[in-house]
C-alpha cells in the first residue's frame, strides 16, 4: 500500500458502543412493568449500593449511581424495539432452536449501559448481575459492544458464580474471508475496556486456527495486565522454541507495511474498523524488538507446528481452578452416566521448583470429594510419576476437567449446555 494513500486517512472517534459496554436483554414476554418497577429489583442486589435514581424521561435514559466493591459505577438503562442478527445466534454460544426462534421472534428489550472501571471482567461481572437482577427469566443478552448473543442459561450461571468471567468472554474474535481464501481476523468488545481492538491481517484457511489462538491469546494478555497499550507481550512459543514476542502498531500505522489488501484495507473501513484497533506483529528477535522492527504474523507460518504453545496468565490459571472447583457438581453428576468420559487436570508440583506442571488424568472412580485417575500423558519435570499410573486426589488438586458426552463436551465454563437439556 503505497504510504500517499495514507497520508490524510486518521483514525475516526469511538462509537457509542466502543466508548461504553452496551447490552440489550430481552425479556420473555412483552414488559408489562413500569421500569421503576423493573429497576426496583436492583435493591435485592446485597452487595450494590444505589446512591441515585434518576427516571426516564422522553429525552433521556434512565440513570442509576451505584456501588459495587468500594467503587462507583453509573448505569443507563432504556427500553427500545429489538431484532439481531441470525448469524450471531449461530457462533459463540449453543442456542437451542426454540431458543433461536423466541429470540428472533422478540421485538422489545431493555438495552443497559455503562462505563467500565479499571477492572473490566469484575464491570463486565456486575453488568450481567443487574441484567438477571431485573430480568430473571430473560430470554438472552445481545452484547451489543462485543457483537455477540449470550444464552440466558450462561448469563444466570455467570452472574450467580463467585468466580468473575474469563477475559475471552469480554469480547470476540471475528472472520471475514474473501473469494481467493484471504481471512481477516478481527476483535470486538475490547475498545468498551479501555484497549484497542486487534486484527491480524492475511491469514487463510491453513493458518487461521494458529491466528485466531494468537489474537485471543493477546487480547487475554491485554485484559489480565490491566494495561492499555504494552510495547511487547511474550505469550507463546514456536515449534523451535523460538518465543511468541507479540506486538501492534494502530491501523493508520499498520497498513503502511502491507500491499495489494484484499481484506482490512482502506476501503474495507470507511464504515467500520477505524477508529481504536491495532494490526498484530511479531519480533523475530530481541535486537529487532529493541530496534522496533516488525515482521507482519503470517511471516511466521511455516514455525506454528502442530501445537503451538500459548501461555495462560497466572490470573486466568487461578480463575479457572475456582470455577472447576465451584462446578465440580457437574463432574460427579455426569460421570454416573457410563456414556460419559471425564477428564480432569491436576497441578502437580514441578521437581526442585516452586511451579506446577498441569496435566490431564482420567477419571476412573468418584467417592465424594475424594477420585481416582489415570494419568494420560508423560510429565515434563516430574519424576516418580508416568503415563498409565493411577493416583488418589481430592477435589482440592483439580484445576480443570473436561466432560464428554456423546454429543457434545463440557468444560466448567459451558456447563450451560446441561442446564439447557434439562
Amino acid at each position: 500500500m503505497k504510504k500517499k494513500e495514507l497520508k490524510n486517512f486518521k483514525e475516526k472517534p469511538l462509537e457509542y458502543w466502543e466508548k461504553e459496554s452496551y447490552m440489550i436483554i430481552i425479556p420473555k414476554k412483552i414488559l408489562d412493568e413500569s421500569l421503576d418497577e423493573i429497576l426496583n429489583r436492583l435493591d435485592n442486589i446485597k452487595e450494590i449500593e444505589i446512591k441515585e435514581k434518576q427516571p426516564l424521561t422522553y429525552e433521556t435514559p434512565a440513570k442509576i449511581t451505584l456501588i459495587y466493591d468500594k467503587e462507583e459505577y453509573q448505569v443507563g438503562l432504556y427500553p427500545s424495539d429489538f431484532s439481531v442478527p441470525e448469524f450471531y445466534l449461530n457462533k459463540n454460544y449453543y442456542f437451542s432452536e426454540e431458543e433461536k426462534k423466541d429470540i428472533m421472534n422478540a421485538k422489545v428489550s431493555l438495552t443497559m449501559f455503562m462505563k467500565f472501571n479499571n477492572d473490566a471482567k469484575k464491570s463486565y461481572y456486575l453488568q450481567l448481575k443487574l441484567a438477571v437482577a431485573m430480568f430473571p427469566n430473560m430470554l438472552g443478552i445481545m452484547d451489543e459492544s462485543a457483537e455477540k448473543m449470550l444464552p440466558a442459561s450462561w448469563v444466570k450461571m455467570t452472574a450467580t458464580s463467585k468466580v468473575l468471567p474469563s477475559a475471552d468472554d469480554l469480547y470476540s474474535v471475528q472472520a471475514v474471508s474473501s473469494d481467493n481464501g484471504e481471512i481477516w481476523l478481527h476483535t470486538h468488545g475490547l475498545c468498551r475496556c479501555g484497549l484497542t481492538e486487534l486484527e491480524i491481517l492475511n491469514s487463510d484457511q491453513e493458518n487461521y486456527n494458529n491466528h485466531y489462538n494468537l489474537i485471543s491469546t493477546l487480547a487475554s494478555y491485554l485484559l489480565d495486565k490491566r494495561k492499555d497499550s504494552v510495547d511487547s507481550a511474550y505469550i507463546g512459543l514456536l515449534k523451535n522454541e523460538q518465543p511468541v514476542v507479540a506486538t501492534y502498531l494502530s491501523w493508520t500505522e499498520g497498513l503502511k507495511e502491507y500491499n495489494n489488501l484484499n481484506l482490512g484495507n482502506i476501503e474495507d473501513r470507511k464504515d467500520g474498523h477505524n477508529s481504536k484497533t491495532s494490526i498484530i506483529f511479531l519480533y523475530k528477535s530481541e535486537e529487532d524488538e529493541n530496534n522496533k522492527i516488525f515482521t507482519k504474523v503470517t511471516e511466521f507460518n511455516n514455525l506454528w507446528g502442530e501445537n503451538p504453545i500459548f501461555f495462560i496468565s497466572d490470573e486466568e490459571t487461578a480463575r479457572m481452578k475456582d470455577l472447576a472447583i465451584e462446578r465440580f457438581d457437574y463432574v460427579k453428576k455426569e460421570f454416573k452416566n457410563k456414556e460419559n468420559e471425564v477428564i480432569i487436570k491436576i497441578g502437580l508440583s514441578v521437581d526442585n521448583d516452586n511451579n506446577y506442571e498441569h496435566i490431564w488424568f482420567k477419571l476412573i472412580e468418584l467417592n465424594g470429594d475424594k477420585f481416582k485417575a489415570k494419568l494420560l500423558q508423560e510429565p515434563y519435570d516430574i519424576k516418580g510419576i508416568h503415563e498409565g499410573d493411577e493416583r488418589m486426589f481430592t477435589v482440592a488438586d483439580v484445576t480443570d476437567w473436561i466432560i464428554y458426552t456423546p454429543s457434545f463436551n463440557v468444560t466448567p465454563g459451558s456447563v450451560y449446555l446441561l442446564e439447557n437439556l434439562k
